[in-house]
């Protein structure tokens, strides 16, 4: 997703360097070695450094080396490719079971992407060139009783290489920044948004890359609020899942982990131990891909 923000240009940088940091090993591998800042060391603001190693008397206690990367031979390299990696790895109800059911509209148009705009609204646009495919569905969990309904969303989005992939994640701590309250689409609106990133090896992240959430508060026209929002995205390799919860009256969805069952189907498809990776090192970004976004950022909400 792009985030057109230009004032955050300078923000974004500094975020995606700390992202790059630490997930890139000069070889064009999969990130996830150990790095000394966070992006969430680079961003000013309220809250915890989620990121940030808990310090000890002895000195900040070690980041784990990762275990597993994402073999080059195994990812995506052709939209043909892409959009058959999404389709495959991207949930559907059975995967997220808890009664959910397909919402109206299903799935997003695989021809564009969410971008948040200078008014902080959402609107969709054509893929950009570092993106291969992506794909949003949609999903709801029915009212019952006195409980309301919970609508969900879940994102695949393969991009040409994981540095692209390491920009999108630079550009969602952005966007909680820039536009602590987003419009989803008319009625619909995000409020009070913050977030916080978290490196392998950093907080119990044992899975991928890099790992980011945002939490706030939901709100709509036709459903009430504010209800508990949050979204999780994570990369591994040049593959990032998302996902989206926004809570109705009295539900608890704090067992719902959809990103990372997604990111569990993407492990299965393309991880090897770090010892192991038999591809080749990725392309470098040139004329085909075009130059990555400093502002790239989630999928969808």
């Amino acid at each position: 997703m792009t985030y057109a923000r230009t004032g955050s240009v300078c923000g974004a940088v500094t975020l995606c360097a700390a992202l790059l940091a630490g997930c890139t090993d000069g070889g064009g591998t999969s990130p996830g070695t150990t790095r000394a800042a966070t992006p969430s060391d680079a961003r000013s603001g309220g809250g915890a450094k989620a990121g940030a190693s808990t310090g000890t008397a002895g000195g900040a206690l070690p980041v784990a080396s990762p275990t597993e990367q994402a073999d080059p031979a195994k990812q995506p390299r052709t939209v043909r490719e892409a959009r058959e990696f999404v389709r495959k790895m991207i949930a559907d109800p059975q995967l997220l079971g808890m009664g959910a059911v397909r919402a109206t509209p299903y799935e997003s148009d695989p021809s564009t992407w969410a971008v948040l705009g200078h008014d902080c609204v959402w609107r969709r646009e054509a893929l950009p060139k570092d993106v291969l495919a992506t794909l949003t569905r949609y999903f709801e969990i029915p009212a019952s009783g006195t409980k309301g309904s919970v609508r969900m969303s879940a994102t695949v989005t393969v991009h040409r290489t994981a540095l692209d992939a390491a920009w999108e994640q630079a550009g969602m701590l952005e966007e909680a920044v820039g536009c602590p309250e987003q419009t989803l689409r008319p009625g619909e609106r995000l409020t009070g948004l913050d977030s916080t990133a978290v490196a392998w090896g950093e907080n119990g992240n044992t899975t991928s890359d890099d790992s980011l959430s945002e939490v706030g508060k939901c709100v709509s026209d036709t459903q009430g609020g504010p209800y508990a929002y949050s979204w999780t995205q994570s990369t591994f390799g040049s593959v990032v899942v998302g996902a989206s919860v926004c809570e109705g009256q009295g539900r608890d969805t704090s067992e719902i982990s959809l990103a990372a069952r997604m990111l569990v189907r993407v492990q299965a498809e393309i991880a090897v131990p770090v010892a192991a990776a038999s591809g080749s090192p990725e392309p470098e970004p040139g004329p085909s891909s075009g130059t990555p976004d400093p502002g790239d950022a989630k999928g969808d909400k």
